[in-house]
């Protein structure tokens, strides 16, 4: 099955791209942004080395859903999506912090408080708590964003103290965080779901505090099934989870974590297909709507060239 792993485009008016580790992101004349989904897959750290079939629709088909389902609460960058694959949208001045937001104690805060940390990026943690248990109310726990190798766990003071974002943009940064995490709760309670935790991360655009990027992605976020969390949580057995989990202990069991002289396991095409499936599974758990494949019998990249130039050309007399 066709995956598209690389892009090359050249748009009239582009200034630059950026190739990250799943997404290519194109810079239209310092105004727009094309923001690529491609099939990459990425674990610790590492894309690895086949692509996913369907995998990119997946993740800008969820994320374009979510930002269309809380414009009343905050503006967000998404102009159109004219490729299944594809948003574009206003380029705004990101921030250099992401909003991580956590409802249950689990992941990288679970190991961090299990090794006797009380206080996660500023916030005090109470004592007894238990692997999956739910906090009191959501807390935030921002990271910075690095250039390269692992964001890094700050503190809103030091946010604020570092001037790394003012005190004013940042209080609008975590009332959107709040508000639009309780919303995908809410979403995601209507389809038997918890949504655990995730990031947001903003920018700002003539003053105004934009939302950007994706949002509640298998990706970005993580999600339990409610049907029986509770009594997961009370015998201390794992919960059933809906992210791409799977594909990181796919790796853990084959021995690779990103080690100094671990090998990557060989992604066959039946395994890369497994992947593609658990992913559309995803989507119509998370959005409630049926997936619809795009043809495989065309040019991924050149369906995408045309349908992005046909927008582009269509907003010419809006753009500088």
């Amino acid at each position: 099955m066709k995956t598209l792993t690389t892009t090359d485009f050249h748009f009239d008016g582009q200034k630059s791209v950026y190739h990250g580790k799943v997404r290519d992101v194109y810079d239209i004349n310092n105004d727009l942004i094309v923001m690529i989904a491609t099939d990459r897959i990425s674990a610790f750290d590492v894309v690895l080395p086949k692509g996913i079939p369907y995998k990119g629709q997946v993740l800008n088909q969820i994320a374009a859903d979510f930002l269309d389902r809380t414009t009343d609460i905050c503006p967000n960058w998404k102009l159109a999506t004219p490729d299944p694959m594809v948003t574009i949208g206003l380029k705004c001045e990101g921030f250099r912090v992401e909003m991580i937001i956590r409802s249950i104690l689990t992941g990288s805060a679970w190991r961090a408080y299990k090794a006797g940390k009380r206080e996660l990026c500023g916030v005090p943690l109470p004592d007894g708590m238990k692997e999956n248990e739910r906090f009191p109310e959501p807390i935030i726990t921002p990271t910075t964003k690095a250039d390269e190798g692992h964001d890094l766990d700050i503190s809103r003071e030091e946010i604020i103290r570092q001037g790394i974002v003012s005190e004013e943009d940042y209080a609008v940064m975590e009332d959107y965080t709040r508000r639009i995490f309780r919303r995908g709760q809410e979403i995601a309670a209507e389809r038997g779901l918890i949504l655990v935790d995730t990031k947001y991360e903003f920018g700002k655009r003539d003053g105004k505090v934009y939302l950007i990027d994706e949002i509640h992605t298998p990706d970005s976020s993580r999600y339990f099934y409610a049907d029986g969390y509770e009594e997961k949580l009370m015998k201390g057995e794992p919960q059933r989870q809906l992210s791409k989990e799977f594909v990181r202990q796919w790796l853990i069991d084959r021995g690779f974590m990103n080690q100094p002289g671990q090998v990557m396991p060989e992604i066959t095409d039946e395994y890369a297909l497994q992947v593609s499936e658990r992913y559309i599974e995803l989507y119509e758990h998370i959005t409630g709507k049926p997936f619809v494949r795009t043809a495989q019998d065309e040019d991924l990249a050149a369906r995408i060239e045309r349908n992005c130039r046909e927008y582009l050309n269509s907003l010419t007399p809006l753009t500088p």
